[in-house]
């Protein structure tokens, strides 16, 4: 495991402090359970914001709405 110096302002380490009654075994293990549920909410505004431009393309350009269209025949259920 890596080990980095970082600053945070006094109330994020009291917060930090009480590490324990979260049912956290340190203060590392906060931070890196912070780090991991940032980053998987990031990774879900990316695709949630490129399904938005898909679909704004899909509205505005007729080929796109046709190519998308012409992939679908034959799936389950068409």
């Amino acid at each position: 495991m890596v080990q980095i110096k970082v600053s945070i302002e006094d109330a994020q380490n009291e917060f930090l402090n009480h590490f324990r009654e979260f049912g956290f075994k340190d203060k590392s293990s906060v931070v890196r359970t912070a780090i991991d549920r940032i980053r998987k909410e990031l990774e879900i505004k990316k695709l949630e914001e490129s399904a938005d431009l898909y679909s704004e393309l899909y509205e505005i350009d007729p080929e796109i709405k046709e190519l998308t269209e012409s992939a679908i025949e034959g799936w389950p259920g068409e």
